[in-house]
């Protein structure tokens, strides 16, 4: 199975359905990086903060979870390279002490 069947596979989880529930109710299904600006957008997707290809032991944290309009999606990561930008790296750094706590917390 190569890395795209088994996004699709893992998306189409009844692990990550539920989680995606969680979280999008948790932040009232609202785009957060829309309200980092003050503006009301709402979401309809989730983001990995730190990125399921690279990060599967994530995959279903929910401090790595982030709801995003499609809009906002696009701008955490460039769509030709998938190297995170300019704003995915803020939400990496805003969540670096998680981040670091679960891999500190694993050893």
């Amino acid at each position: 199975m190569n890395n795209r069947e088994r996004n699709h596979a893992f998306y189409q989880s009844q692990r990550w359905q539920h989680k995606r529930a969680v979280v999008m109710r948790k932040y009232n299904y609202e785009d957060q990086e829309a309200k980092r600006y003050g503006r009301v957008v709402q979401a309809t997707m989730i983001h990995h903060i730190y990125p399921l290809a690279q990060y599967p032991m994530l995959a279903l944290q929910t401090w790595n979870l982030l709801p995003l309009s499609a809009a906002s999606h696009n701008k955490m990561h460039d769509r030709l390279t998938d190297e995170v930008t300019g704003a995915g790296l803020y939400w990496q750094e805003k969540r670096r002490h998680e981040f670091v706590k679960f891999f500190s917390e694993k050893n």
